[in-house]
C-alpha cells in the first residue's frame, strides 16, 4: 500500500525487452533505498513492482506480460525519469489516499492548459470507468494521489497539478498524446459496483 506521495523522478539506467518480460534497473537515492530489501513492493509511475535486486543503490524489477498490457512500462527506454514511492510502514501518515499500485489501464493527455504557476491536464479513458471518476474524487495518476476536476461522461477529466507535484513528476513534461497510468480508487470501485449490485437483484425480483 502507497500514500501517493511521489518521492521525487529517478533514472531507468537499464533495460531489457523481452516477449511478454521487461526487466529494467533503477537508480535510487541512499534515502530511498534505505529499509528496502528483496521482495519488497516498490512503485515507479504508479505500478506496484517487486524488487528482484539491489546493488549500489540500484534495484532490479521485471514486469510480466500482465503489467505490460495495462501499464506504460511497454514504452519505457533506458534514460527515462519515473516517479518513485516507497509502501507504507506501519503507522506512517497517508497524505494522499490509498493507492495500491493495481494499474487498471492507460489515460492519453488530450488537452493542456497552463498557467503562471500551474498546470491543467484533461484526460482520456474508457467511457465505462467514469463512472468510478466523479469530481472531486480521488484518483491515481502515474501512482500520484490527485483529485478529480471537471469531468466529461463521454471519458475526459481534467486533473490540476501544483508547482510541488510538477517538481517531483513528470506532469510538467506531458503533451497532447502522451500516455500516463490509471488507478482508480478502490472505495469508490466497491460502493458502485455493490450498488449496481444490489439495484440489479432487485430488478430481477420485481421481473
Amino acid at each position: 500500500m502507497y500514500g501517493g506521495i511521489t518521492r521525487g523522478l529517478v533514472p531507468i539506467v537499464a533495460l531489457k525487452k523481452q516477449p511478454g518480460l521487461v526487466t529494467y534497473r533503477v537508480k535510487l537515492t541512499p534515502e530511498l533505498t534505505q529499509g528496502l530489501q528483496v521482495g519488497s513492493s516498490i512503485s515507479f509511475d504508479g505500478v506496484c513492482q517487486t524488487v528482484k535486486s539491489i546493488e549500489d543503490n540500484t534495484v532490479e524489477c521485471h514486469a510480466m506480460a500482465e503489467t505490460l498490457a495495462r501499464t506504460t512500462i511497454s514504452d519505457w527506454e533506458e534514460g527515462r525519469l519515473v516517479s518513485v514511492d516507497r509502501s507504507l510502514g506501519y503507522g506512517e501518515e497517508i497524505g494522499g489516499h490509498e493507492v495500491a499500485g493495481h494499474v487498471i489501464g492507460i489515460a492519453t493527455v488530450v488537452q493542456r492548459n497552463e498557467s503562471e504557476n500551474n498546470l491543467s491536464l484533461t484526460l482520456q479513458v474508457p467511457s465505462e470507468w467514469m463512472k468510478y471518476i466523479q469530481f472531486k474524487g480521488f484518483i491515481a495518476v502515474d501512482g500520484s494521489s490527485l483529485t478529480v476536476g471537471k469531468t466529461d461522461p463521454a471519458g475526459r477529466f481534467d486533473i490540476h497539478l501544483i508547482p510541488e507535484t510538477l517538481r517531483v513528476t513528470n506532469f510538467g513534461k506531458h503533451q497532447v498524446g502522451d500516455k500516463v497510468n490509471i488507478e482508480l480508487d478502490h472505495r469508490t470501485v466497491t460502493i458502485v459496483d455493490t450498488v449496481e449490485r444490489i439495484l440489479a437483484e432487485r430488478e430481477s425480483q420485481i421481473v
